[in-house]
C-alpha cells in the first residue's frame, strides 16, 4: 500500500504517543497534584505542594525536550537549506541568501529544485510568511524526517 504523498495539507506531524499520551499524562498529573494539595492540605500541608512542584517540572521537561530537538531540527534546516540556495541560485541572487528568515528558510525546504529560486525571489520581494510560502509551493518535496 502506498503511503499517501506529502502535500501542504497533510505535512503537519502527530506524534501519538508525545501528543496524546505522554502531553495528556502529564497534564492530568498536574490536575491530580492539585487535587491531592487541596484535598489532603490539613494532613500533609507540604506534600501537596511538593506534589505540584514536581507535576509542573515533569511537564515543563517532557515540552522543553521537545522544544529543544525542534530546536536542532530548525538549525539543521536552516544550514541544509542554505547549502541547497547556494548550489541552486544564481550567481547574483546568493548573496541575499542571508536575508532570509529561519522560519522562511524551513518553509522553503519543501519546494521543488525547479521552483525554488522563483519562490526566494518572491519570498525576499514579498516578505513571505511561512505559511504563504508553503501554499505557494506547486511541486511538493516531502520533508518525511521531522518529527
Amino acid at each position: 500500500m502506498a503511503a499517501t504523498p506529502q502535500t501542504y495539507a497533510n505535512h503537519a506531524r502527530l506524534d501519538p504517543l508525545y501528543h496524546l499520551f505522554t502531553l495528556l499524562i502529564l497534564a492530568i498529573n498536574v490536575g491530580v497534584a492539585i487535587y491531592i494539595a487541596i484535598h489532603f492540605r490539613h494532613n500533609y500541608p507540604w506534600l501537596g505542594h511538593w506534589s505540584i512542584l514536581v507535576a509542573l517540572a515533569l511537564l515543563i521537561l517532557a515540552l522543553k525536550s521537545r522544544m529543544y530537538a525542534l530546536k536542532v531540527q530548525d538549525r539543521i534546516i536552516r544550514l541544509e537549506e542554505r547549502l541547497r540556495l547556494a548550489a541552486i541560485l544564481p550567481a547574483n541572487e546568493q548573496p541575499h541568501i542571508a536575508e532570509l528568515t529561519i522560519p522562511q528558510l524551513i518553509a522553503l525546504r519543501f519546494a521543488s529544485d525547479a521552483e525554488l529560486p522563483a519562490l526566494v525571489h518572491k519570498t525576499l520581494t514579498q516578505n513571505l510568511e511561512p505559511k504563504a510560502i508553503k501554499q505557494s509551493i506547486t511541486n511538493w518535496r516531502p520533508d518525511n524526517d521531522r518529527v
